[in-house]
């Protein structure tokens, strides 16, 4: 079994096929990654932060703010993008 990604933030919007699309294929991994989904169209700083650039993927770290992720390429899916999720994945703290 494939090693569970941390939880996953998910900019987006109403009505973006790309933001659509990458939730559907993150929630279709198995194991699936805990995902949360913000539409920045509710929230103004959000909008003017991320308005023009959703998709975006952060992963939340506690205590910190999240670390968003470089744009995922649009034709990733399934094990492909698992491969590409955990190559750019910040590394955990070192004890």
């Amino acid at each position: 079994m494939d090693a569970p990604l941390p939880p996953l933030l998910l900019y987006t919007r109403q009505g973006c096929c790309l933001c659509e699309g990458l939730e559907q294929k993150l929630r279709a991994l198995a194991p699936a990654p805990s995902l949360t989904v913000v539409d920045v169209d509710d929230d103004p700083a959000l909008q003017a932060r991320f308005g023009l650039e959703v998709p975006v993927l952060l992963v939340p770290a506690e205590g910190e703010p999240p670390r968003p992720l470089p744009r995922v390429p649009p034709r990733l899916q399934g094990a492909q993008l698992r491969h590409w999720l955990m190559g750019h994945l910040p590394l955990p703290p070192r004890a």
